[in-house]
């Protein structure tokens, strides 16, 4: 197996540096149309970013070892080549995909990934709001083990998607040219994402490309100009309550139910649902 680099790790000077131009140019050329930055909303997401890697580090140990344990039982072997490289890549981003909308759709998923949502600016620190609760995403890539990649080949193809999606966390690119519009996952089409309203929420799920979004009919473009945040927003700057929030409304709620089929319903159901409701569909939970 080659030495496959920790892209994230020799990204984070870059994450800086283009934060730091990000906010320089708003002090430079404001936009009274974009969010900007402010001290304690960019506090917050350092903040979660720095924890999450913390804590990632912790989650890594047992997942790494399940997939280990899946990797040698498996017959199949993908070799490190450079034509099985981007076949990977596509397959780790198609698994991403599903990912992604399970823990939109999904509300203990959801109590992880709302992290990520829960700002309410759009800007290249809040790429850097990540939950430190990160190891609810590691069944999905189960298939690719099992396919017979190696968890290291797997960990370099999710270190790029997710280095990928630094920079269209941004307001200053405004739509690109129409080609790679139709690919690629862009900073219009991801505004859209990390929206709030109407027919934006739950959209665009998408790591590197949109593709997906396109096949599997979660996507819509930028039209009107995105709300960011949460429906029901986090008036917290603590990076404690923004990082369990969500988990303690669910305990809140399953405490409350009066019967174990409403308690797995608080869990599975989309985070919008409770007793007596219809479980809403894609595209109105948030």
């Amino acid at each position: 197996m080659p030495n496959l680099p920790d892209v994230v790790l020799w990204s984070i000077p870059a994450f800086v540096l283009l934060t730091v131009v990000e906010m320089v140019s708003y002090r430079f050329r404001p936009d009274e149309e974009e969010q900007g930055y402010t001290a304690r909303d960019t506090g917050t997401s350092l903040g979660m970013g720095l924890g999450s890697l913390l804590f990632d580090a912790g989650w890594r140990i047992p997942i790494l070892a399940v997939y280990s344990a899946l990797y040698e039982l498996t017959p199949l072997r993908v070799p490190v080549l450079w034509w099985t490289v981007p076949l990977m890549l596509l397959a780790q981003d198609l698994c991403y995909y599903w990912s992604h909308r399970g823990h939109h759709v999904i509300r203990i998923l959801w109590a992880c990934h709302v992290v990520h949502h829960s700002s309410r600016h759009y800007n290249l620190s809040t790429a850097l709001r990540q939950p430190w609760t990160g190891a609810t995403s590691w069944v999905f890539y189960l298939p690719m083990i099992l396919a017979g990649v190696h968890p290291a080949a797997l960990a370099f193809c999710s270190s790029a998607n997710l280095v990928y999606q630094f920079w269209i966390h941004t307001e200053r690119i405004d739509r690109l040219p129409r080609p790679f519009e139709f690919v690629l996952n862009t900073p219009s089409h991801h505004r859209v994402h990390h929206a709030s309203q109407g027919g934006y929420l739950d959209r665009n799920f998408g790591g590197i490309l949109i593709v997906f979004d396109r096949m599997f009919g979660s996507f819509a473009a930028e039209t009107t100009k995105p709300v960011y945040g949460l429906t029901k927003n986090l008036d917290s700057f603590n990076p404690l309550r923004v990082a369990t929030h969500e988990y303690v409304s669910i305990a809140r709620d399953v405490a409350r139910a009066t019967g174990w089929g409403d308690r797995v319903r608080h869990l599975i159901n989309g985070p919008g649902w409770q007793p007596g409701t219809i479980d809403r569909p894609e595209g109105t939970a948030a």
